[in-house]
């Protein structure tokens, strides 16, 4: 697994963070904003933040009518990478079921009289 792989995942454990990336998948919003939704502090959102930020899954732009203002958005093309591996894992056990399955149908049949 790559290390943006385990940043991105790291990032993700978090339940509040999850929530960020919910509503930035939505539009586009300024960290007051998601801190109220939230009912955090400005800090902790500040916090939360910097993480997703560090794990590329999100990214700031300042305001060009309010150089104070900035605004988060989801850099949807981070998600990819984590998409790619939940893929493979999935695709990895939907051939296991399947053999499985294929096993136990063949073992039910030589049972039977």
């Amino acid at each position: 697994m790559s290390a943006e792989l385990n940043r991105a995942f790291f990032a993700l454990s978090d339940p509040t963070r999850r929530a960020i990336v919910r509503m930035l998948a939505q539009e586009d919003l300024q960290p007051s904003e998601i801190a109220e939704t939230l009912k955090t502090t400005r800090p902790t959102m500040s916090r939360h933040l910097k993480v997703l930020r560090e794990a590329g899954l999100i990214e700031e732009e300042g305001r060009p009518e309010d150089a104070r203002g900035r605004v988060y958005r989801l850099q949807r093309g981070a998600v990819v990478e984590v998409r790619g591996w939940l893929e493979e894992v999935e695709a990895f056990w939907a051939d296991q079921l399947d053999a499985f399955k294929v096993h136990a149908e063949r073992t039910v049949r030589r049972r039977r009289p």
